[in-house]
């Protein structure tokens, strides 16, 4: 199996683990093992899949693709899943995010009770699973033409069209099955968790405090009356102490895609937009949502977005879901994520 998700800490504790990005092998990022992964295709946990119309943008209407999914257990949920969806349309002014949950009892309809080896992973869909060739989302439309190419809908069947398929469908040399090379998705790795070192960032961030203040201390003040002075000094020493505090806590782990710590708080890279208790909304079930994982800004190096057309960009996104699990069957949940940009003056 995969590596232990993050959820392997024990519950109520606020200790941070760290993901980072590895290549792996593909048997290792299917669906039967559990997977934490960045990129590719989703490894569904739940096969029955949200609809292709839950994964459109609400910006641009196009469909959104997979980034990354975090297998994070808990006691009331033996596997569970969480999954964030970007648009990465070139066009897209108003790019949108989206985080599904998905989570089984260790008996369900999907997975058997004892893991599959490795070794014995079939990296074919599983029969009468139905996934689009160009993203791998839930595809109820097919070629007219050879019934077995499958599609999220109009736009990505047109897209395999034209990249190929027109010519190959229905020959005996293109597999029934067979994947759409188109280069739309992110590439693929296996994202591997490790614990922080949480005494050492109690001393670093109690050395950024101390710096803030020295800096302070040494602020040159000619030319400028008590007032402006004043309203710098406050704007200034929250804007920088909060982007020091981020920039002092990564660099232990300056290669860190992705920091875990349900029921913790995110690191936040600016003073600005940062959300207050009452933007976090509730779980459709009534319980509240609680802070779980941040995104950082290093995986954009990873994502070669560039290729995407303009850029795809953010400072954190951070993930909130709901203190219970509620049980949704197997069906997916929506989750509620947050995202914070640098602000101006930082970039």
């Amino acid at each position: 199996m995969a590596a232990p998700g993050p959820a392997m800490a024990p519950v109520g504790e606020a200790s941070v683990e760290l993901g980072f990005v590895e290549p792996a092998a593909p048997t290792r990022l299917l669906s039967s093992q559990f997977p934490s992964k960045v990129g590719g295709r989703p490894a569904w946990l739940s096969l029955q899949l949200p609809g292709p119309e839950r994964l459109l943008c609400g910006g641009c209407a196009h469909p959104m693709v997979f980034l990354l999914q975090v297998y994070a257990p808990r006691d009331r949920a033996f596997h569970r899943t969480l999954l964030i969806f970007c648009c990465a349309a070139p066009a897209c002014a108003r790019r949108r995010f989206a985080a599904f949950r998905s989570q089984l009892g260790r008996i369900n309809d999907f997975h058997p009770a004892e893991p599959q080896p490795e070794a014995e992973a079939a990296p074919e869909p599983r029969p009468g699973l139905r996934l689009c060739r160009v993203c791998g989302a839930s595809a109820p439309k097919s070629c007219s033409r050879c019934r077995w190419a499958h599609y999220c809908g109009k736009e990505h069947q047109s897209l395999d069209w034209r990249a190929g398929h027109r010519e190959a469908c229905g020959q005996p040399g293109e597999a029934a099955g067979s994947l759409s090379s188109l280069n739309i998705l992110f590439p693929e790795f296996e994202l591997v968790m490790e614990l922080e070192d949480s005494e050492d960032q109690k001393l670093e961030n109690l050395k950024c405090v101390e710096s803030m203040s020295a800096a302070e201390s040494d602020c040159v003040t000619e030319g400028l009356d008590e007032q402006e002075l004043e309203a710098m000094a406050k704007h200034e020493s929250k804007e920088d102490h909060i982007f020091a505090k981020f920039r002092k806590r990564i660099a232990q782990a300056p290669d860190q895609v992705l920091r875990y710590c349900r029921g913790g708080s995110p690191l936040w890279v600016s003073g600005e937009n940062i959300p207050s208790e009452t933007d976090i909304p509730n779980c459709p079930c009534g319980a509240k949502r609680e802070f779980e994982f941040q995104v950082m800004p290093q995986l954009l190096n990873h994502l070669k977005v560039d290729s995407l057309g303009e850029s795809l960009d953010w400072g954190t996104l951070s993930l909130y879901t709901c203190q219970q699990s509620c049980d949704h069957g197997n069906e997916y949940s929506v989750e509620f994520l947050w995202k914070q940009d640098f602000s101006a003056d930082q970039l």
